[in-house]
């Protein structure tokens, strides 16, 4: 005879606290790479003014 098994407890992983943990650590960390990007591009954009290589 199969053996019936409640949906509760047939999942595979419960999504609770190291789950938000880790896409919150996700959303900062990707935060930061574009704030990075954000700082470099500023400061490639300010350096070709100086050099007035920038034609308009």
């Amino acid at each position: 005879m199969a053996k019936t098994i409640p949906s509760w407890r047939a999942r595979q992983g419960h999504r609770g606290y190291q789950v938000l943990l880790v896409l919150l650590g996700a959303l900062i960390l990707a935060a930061l790479a574009w704030g990075a990007m954000e700082f470099y591009g500023e400061t490639i954009d300010q350096r070709a003014v100086q050099q007035g290589t920038i034609e308009n």
